[in-house]
């Protein structure tokens, strides 16, 4: 009839808004139990990287931060690049790039963790696949007999802004690291195989002779 308006409605809207309903609490499901299982994984991979406290996995983007340690890229460079790239995602071009950006530098993060555990690159395709891919990669080097060794040839950045020169208490100095900061020969640096420097002795204590060496005798008292 002139005049009149009708309205068909198919129920897809209903049916959508069912779908929603039942596949939302699946995704963070998921997304709980990915983060569950890669912070556990970290925290072995942490421990086998000589990282003090079991904490350090657990905590969101921290985490990460100090992954990017172990793989000797500066976790402030890291950082900025990641924010950059969620910030800027929706501009064009200028978001392309540092997406590109974040990109390589997780994966040669990813790739220098593998180096010291004795892994070639080709592993780093399972860790591309996003998901059970990483999850994947994560676990192999948690779990597998390789050890952390790293005493490898320094990074091609190590001499740019991109290396790694911070240090944070409990996390160890990479062979070569060029450090900066407070607290800088504390837990957690100078151990075995991180190039740390030796503590001096303390005043008033002679240090010990050099092995194979005849220590000289002692100062006769004084009256």
């Amino acid at each position: 009839m002139s005049g009149s308006s009708y309205t068909y409605d198919d129920g897809s809207g209903l049916a959508a808004l069912a779908f929603l309903i039942v596949l939302l609490p699946l995704l963070l499901i998921s997304l709980f139990a990915g983060y569950i299982i890669s912070s556990f994984f970290l925290m072995k991979i942490f421990e086998k990287a000589g990282v003090q406290g079991k904490w350090r996995a657990w905590v969101p983007i921290y985490n990460t931060l100090v992954a990017a340690k172990l793989g000797d890229v500066s976790p402030w460079a890291y950082l900025i690049v990641v924010v950059g790239a969620s910030v800027l995602s929706n501009i064009p071009v200028i978001g392309f790039v540092f997406g590109l950006v974040a990109v390589a530098a997780s994966v040669v993060v990813a790739w220098r963790i593998g180096l010291k555990f004795g892994k070639d690159w080709p592993l780093l395709l399972l860790w591309l696949i996003p998901g059970v891919g990483t999850l994947i990669w994560l676990g192999i080097l948690a779990f597998g007999s390789a050890r952390w060794n790293p005493a490898i040839a320094p990074a091609p950045w190590a001499n740019t802004v991109a290396a790694d020169k911070t240090v944070w208490d409990g996390v160890p100095v990479q062979p070569g690291q060029q450090v900066s900061g407070p607290g800088y020969g504390g837990p957690g640096y100078g151990g075995p195989g991180y190039g740390g420097p030796a503590a001096p002795p303390a005043s008033g204590m002679t240090p010990p002779p050099a092995p194979g060496t005849t220590p000289p005798p002692p100062a006769p008292p004084q009256y």
